[in-house]
């Protein structure tokens, strides 16, 4: 009776008034996200400011997919409340990652992709939203603070179909219209093609089309249903081969023993993932509750032994990252996998409870569910807000393990703090860099070090350089010329680890190089033509475009190094010609052309 009430009311008819406002949603989505992704790509407000442009960029993404899933089932004063609510979330974990990331400044000279939220953020702030949701959806179509299981179980996965399908249709509709330009240009008509280059037109499309995909979704509750129905069908026959394999596993612990699985190093992240593929079937057995007469006896009896695998997975997992923790400390990775094992606890204890229950078959499950539900919110909502960042936390852990030597100075991993550790572990390296005491001196080293490598993996003598050592690195041309203000420290090993081909004498001590400051490209501006003294030191030309430093061009190969070039450059007989040949435009594309001379200078070979 309970789940024909919440069927009940998930059939309740979509106006059309209300699939208008879906469809409009949908495109102020595309134009809000064009208008974003055209200020990133233009260093335009609100792009240049982070902590307004990571939380809006998350909130421009997340809410009208909340919205226009809301309309027609929750109305009035709730929908405010309950967007209010998701808004205030979704601007938290976006401000704290953009804040934790260095805020501002750190973020711009980190480039672009630095202004974006991180893929953690990203992933669990639409688990989070999706969790709530549902939760909201249920409450409110039952009309009271705690629906019954029924309806969370008919809420959560309507949704989540909803979202799935809505997906596959934008994905085919993108393909369509590639389609469509193929076969427009068999006719040489290329409208089609310039339009899918452009993001003013792909964004509001691609927004329109989710929205349209939701819409007919929603007004069509039955087709949702019976795929709903086929789908966990389908999985529940997964469950006994998934219970005879876990068993097979579980059996071979007692004669292999846990060494062996101790010495992969990644135990624990294996066995969540075991216990999560088990919930799921089990919860596709299970379904609302209700099903326990239709569904096989050999998938009841899976179910209830899966239920009890639960806690001896759940039980070697904890033991597993414990062993890790004892030995290298927290990680963010760690934290992150222990708050999992909270959640994996909680339905290891709620599962096996229910199994050992006399009674209708696994009873119980639901109230788990629905607990497990709540705490994975509080646990997101701890884990990406300062309350229980694994970042600061694992920080803490890693410097206390150096302040009481459970680990040698020498051996600590600086490196993790930097690319780890977000702002925290930034200000624990700037603290080591006057540390004093026992191995001071090597804490200092390994925390200068750090701080001056752009990426995790950076050689040691690749380290970033301060300006000042690259200015030791350049002889600068003319005679009593001095290098344009902040050309040193315009972050060029951060260019050479993202791809760009620049001097070695711009990142790496110890390789010198020419300057010649001189306006190369008739900006009116000063420009560096800096040539490497010794062979494959490389050449550049650098300019000053939209207030960076970037490369402007590059010179041959072989001009590095090249002492009857290099002297008469530093004499000052150097000139700008023109181009003998001029470039190519295909489509509104510049295809540089280059005599043979050019390209292959003959002058030092």
């Amino acid at each position: 009776m309970q789940a024909d009430s919440a069927q009940t009311v998930l059939e309740a008819t979509t106006t059309r008034a209300n699939g208008y406002l879906r469809l409009s949603v949908g495109l102020l989505q595309g134009g809000l996200l064009y208008l974003l992704h055209r200020a990133a790509g233009s260093d335009a407000w609100p792009a240049t400011e982070p902590l307004l442009f990571v939380p809006l960029l998350m909130a421009a993404v997340l809410l009208p997919i909340l919205l226009i899933s809301s309309l027609g089932h929750i109305g009035g004063r709730r929908l405010a409340l309950w967007m209010a609510a998701a808004a205030a979330v979704v601007v938290a974990f976006g401000l704290h990652d953009a804040w934790r990331a260095g805020g501002g400044a750190a973020i711009i000279a980190s480039g672009k992709a630095g202004r974006y939220p991180s893929a953690l953020v990203s992933v669990f702030s639409a688990a989070f939203l999706f969790i709530a949701h549902s939760l909201v959806m249920a409450s409110v179509q039952e009309r009271r603070r705690l629906a019954g299981y029924a309806a969370y179980f008919e809420t959560a996965w309507k949704l989540f179909i909803q979202a799935a399908f809505s997906v596959l249709f934008v994905g085919a509709l993108w393909a369509m219209l590639n389609l469509g330009s193929g076969l427009f240009m068999l006719l040489k008509l290329e409208f089609l093609k310039r339009l899918l280059r452009e993001a003013w037109f792909n964004a509001p499309v691609l927004c329109f089309a989710f929205a349209c995909a939701m819409h007919i979704t929603d007004v069509r509750p039955a087709i949702v249903r019976g795929i709903r129905t086929l789908l966990l069908v389908l999985m529940s026959w997964l469950l006994p081969v998934t219970v005879l394999l876990l068993a097979g596993f579980l059996g071979s612990l007692p004669f292999t023993g846990l060494e062996t699985l101790w010495n992969t190093r990644h135990a624990t992240s294996v066995l969540l993932s075991a216990a999560a593929t088990l919930v799921v079937l089990i919860n596709a057995a299970y379904q609302n509750g209700e099903v326990a007469g239709t569904v096989a006896r050999v998938v009841r009896w899976s179910a209830r032994v899966g239920a009890l695998m639960l806690l001896p997975l759940a039980a070697i997992a904890v033991y597993a990252l414990s062993l890790r923790v004892g030995d290298y400390g927290w990680s963010s990775d760690r934290l992150i996998a222990a708050a999992c094992l909270l959640v994996a606890a909680c339905y290891a204890a709620g599962y096996a409870y229910a199994a050992l229950q006399r009674g209708p078959w696994l009873h119980t499950l639901s109230l788990t569910n629905v607990g497990a539900a709540w705490l994975v919110l509080a646990v997101l909502l701890a884990l990406f807000t300062p309350i229980a960042d694994p970042a600061r936390l694992s920080v803490d852990s890693q410097m206390a393990r150096l302040e009481r030597g459970a680990v040698r100075a020498d051996k600590f991993d600086y490196e993790y703090l930097k690319f780890e550790g977000a702002r925290y572990g930034r200000a624990a390296l700037e603290r080591l860099q006057s540390a004093t005491g026992a191995d001071a001196a090597l804490k200092r080293a390994g925390a200068t070090a750090a701080l001056h490598k752009e990426y995790r993996w950076q050689k040691a003598g690749e380290a970033a350089l301060s300006g000042a050592e690259i200015a030791l690195n350049l002889t600068v041309w003319p005679k009593g010329a001095r290098l344009p203000e902040g050309f040193p420290d315009a972050g060029w090993a951060g260019l050479h680890a993202g791809g760009t081909d620049v001097p070695l004498c711009l990142y790496q001590q110890g390789a010198h190089c020419d300057a010649v400051v001189a306006d190369m490209t008739g900006d009116g501006q000063a420009d560096v033509l800096v040539i490497g003294t010794a062979p494959h030191i490389g050449s550049s030309l650098l300019a000053l475009r939209d207030g960076k430093w970037t490369v402007a061009g590059r010179l041959p190969y072989t001009l590095s190094g090249c002492e009857s070039l290099l002297g008469k450059l530093k004499a000052g007989r150097v000139t700008t010609v023109a181009k003998a040949l001029p470039d190519l435009e295909v489509d509104g594309v510049r295809i540089p052309v280059e005599s043979p001379e050019r390209l292959h200078m003959q002058a030092c070979r």
